[in-house]
């Protein structure tokens, strides 16, 4: 029987595989509301076959936001538009759904990737951006205020509301992002965090903070449903976080009561090097959590899109769930191929019973690429 596709609880959600499809950026909505793109974007990852799927990075407020195209929760039309998309999607797929909750950082006010990603100017509707420290990203981008406590204070709040909204939208599971250089990420770097208070210097005091967000998150989320993070396993600089220090987060937020740790790296540095992103290239960062903390579930992400990797990852221990992101945009059914590919059950809606590998004679038997 295949590991990959054998079922997995995280907290009190239950997964029939462990195929999670991460939080993917569209860059396509407006004033933070999910556009008809949104609808089929979501709808067909709902039907993909993974057992669970993350919707991309949403603002828990204006401020946070990356871009002026980025899905948010910060208003009641905003909510309302969640929960049509997923009161729809629960008429066929019962997959559940989360959504990532973010707060860009330093890091916001710019435009999408695809328009060059720089920096929005005075005139392309720019807003201040916060971080631990005022340093810029990189040059020509905006000098963030350095926080206080009560801008920590409305970030926090900002966090609780999102939460709030997205249960009542009929999320089943919220990820607090921690990764990626964006705000919570920027606190725990000392590369980006130079403060002399409280909250910055020793490891413990870079991470008062994002524990703080977490701790109000936890207090907030629904015990009935799932709560995970996503968190760097390294800046891909000399003097960033240290992995010992990325195993220590990741156990206390466990500790915390959250219900899993995925594992991710870098953003935090514009110039970092990045190494030839080989697939797996981040797992050494899950598999070190799993042995720091052998009772959480992990969660492995990082150019995987080999069924047979995938399913050696959880077969071997290395983490308990595998997610796909790239794969998933290549290849809407990429579960389903995986699991005929490792010979287990694909899983196929009913209204897709012809295409599967049993009844028809055209179905290609090679692995997803």
């Amino acid at each position: 029987m295949s590991q990959l596709f054998s079922p997995v609880a995280i907290g009190p959600l239950q997964l029939k595989n462990r195929v999670a499809i991460a939080p993917m950026c569209q860059y396509s909505a407006v004033d933070g509301l999910p556009q008809p793109w949104h609808v089929q974007h979501i709808g067909r990852l709902a039907i993909s076959g993974a057992g669970l799927t993350i919707i991309e990075a949403t603002g828990v407020d204006a401020q946070g936001r990356i871009t002026l195209e980025d899905t948010g929760l910060w208003n009641d039309e905003q909510e309302a538009s969640f929960k049509r998309i997923l009161t729809d999607i629960r008429t066929y797929s019962d997959q559940p759904i989360g959504v990532q909750l973010a707060h860009a950082g330093r890091k916001a006010s710019t435009h999408a990737p695809a328009k060059g990603g720089e920096a929005l100017g005075p005139d392309e509707g720019a807003w201040e951006t916060l971080a631990p420290s005022a340093i810029p990203f990189k040059d020509g981008w905006h000098t963030p205020k350095a926080m206080d406590e009560a801008d920590m204070q409305r970030v926090i709040q900002a966090f609780v509301q999102a939460a709030e909204r997205a249960d009542r939208a009929g999320f089943d599971l919220v990820e607090l992002h921690a990764a990626h250089g964006y705000l919570l990420s920027e606190f725990l770097s000392p590369l980006s965090n130079q403060r002399t208070d409280e909250y910055g210097g020793s490891p413990e005091n870079r991470m008062r903070f994002p524990l703080r967000v977490a701790q109000a998150l936890r207090d907030a989320w629904s015990r009935t449903k799932a709560l995970g993070v996503r968190l760097n396993g390294t800046d891909w600089v000399e003097g960033g976080v240290a992995l010992e220090e990325v195993t220590a987060f990741g156990r206390t937020l466990h500790e915390m009561g959250y219900d899993y740790l995925h594992l991710s790296s870098g953003g935090n540095i514009a110039k970092a090097q990045i190494p030839a992103r080989e697939p797996g290239y981040q797992l050494r960062f899950a598999e070190a959590v799993k042995k720091a903390a052998p009772e959480a579930v992990v969660m492995a992400v990082g150019m995987i899109f080999d069924p047979q990797q995938a399913e050696e990852i959880v077969a071997n221990g290395q983490a308990d769930i595998v997610a796909i992101a790239r794969a998933a945009l290549d290849d809407p059914h990429w579960p389903h191929h995986a699991a005929a590919a490792l010979h287990s059950d694909e899983d196929l809606p009913v209204q897709y019973f012809g295409a599967s590998k049993g009844v028809w004679a055209g179905y290609r038997e090679k692995a997803p690429a």
